[in-house]
């Protein structure tokens, strides 16, 4: 799916269309940019901008300030109850295997909520029906995004803790979400929702398989050769006997 949309909307040689849009979907220029922003009609991942809003505290954390540990916990725990309902919301709609939300602080990524699903179909639904909707007092928008590998729009020395541009970073800065609050999600969903699981067998089946017929040309499995003969071992007399042999060749 990427190299596809890659092929469509450019690289950063490209001139013409926009890198940044195509990594990140979205770009600080907005519509001042000179390249273009191909918005895909159809994609595995929504983007609802600025959805969420920081607390106070979070704010005052960004902005150096030093905020008691009661207070962080309290962001953190406000943070998961926010991430908790989206996710089982959106899995109403279909298969969804990644929520991922910024925490930068530039008015092209603040609060954006980027949704990927396991069909554009399924993203397609969700769309549709969160549209015009509201949370916590504020207009829900939709568009489909040309995001579909998070590995590449996201900073990676800000993952790594380093990253000298804050946040007005042009590339995504994700809140943190514990690997096992994500997978107790996911099981939930997966209860809930058992067809999506089937589904989900199914692909990984159907990826197996096209793995093994990439790596087989002829489509079928490879028949287990029949391992050569070793050569007879031979006794030590043999052995001075057969070099005394090539001994005398040698001096004829």
């Amino acid at each position: 799916m990427a190299s596809r949309l890659s092929r469509i909307y450019g690289t950063e040689e490209d001139k013409v269309n926009c890198p940044f849009y195509f990594k990140i979907g979205a770009c600080r220029h907005g519509d001042r940019c000179t390249r273009l922003h191909n918005k895909p009609l159809c994609s595995q991942t929504i983007l609802m901008p600025h959805m969420y809003e920081n607390p106070a505290v979070a704010l005052a954390m960004f902005e150096g300030t030093k905020v008691p540990e009661k207070a962080i916990r309290e962001s953190i725990r406000h943070f998961e109850d926010f991430y908790e309902e989206v996710w089982f919301e959106l899995s109403n709609y279909g298969e969804l295997l990644e929520l991922s939300v910024c925490d930068n602080m530039g008015d092209h990524l603040i609060g954006n909520v980027y949704a990927k699903f396991a069909s554009e179909e399924e993203a397609e639904i969700a769309a549709r029906n969160l549209n015009g909707r509201y949370y916590a007092g504020r207009v829900i928008s939709t568009e489909f995004s040309p995001v579909t590998d998070f590995k590449e729009s996201r900073c990676r020395q800000y993952d790594e803790g380093n990253c000298d541009r804050g946040g007005y970073c042009n590339f995504m800065h994700l809140k943190h979400i514990s690997r096992s609050f994500k997978k107790s999600l996911q099981h939930q969903m997966y209860y809930e929702h058992p067809e999506y699981k089937e589904r989900r067998i199914q692909r990984l089946k159907e990826e197996k398989k096209r793995k093994h017929d990439k790596e087989s040309p002829d489509g079928r499995r490879h028949r287990s050769r029949t391992p050569e003969k070793l050569p007879p071992v031979r006794t030590s007399e043999e052995r001075r006997a057969m070099i005394e042999a090539w001994n005398r060749e040698a001096n004829r």
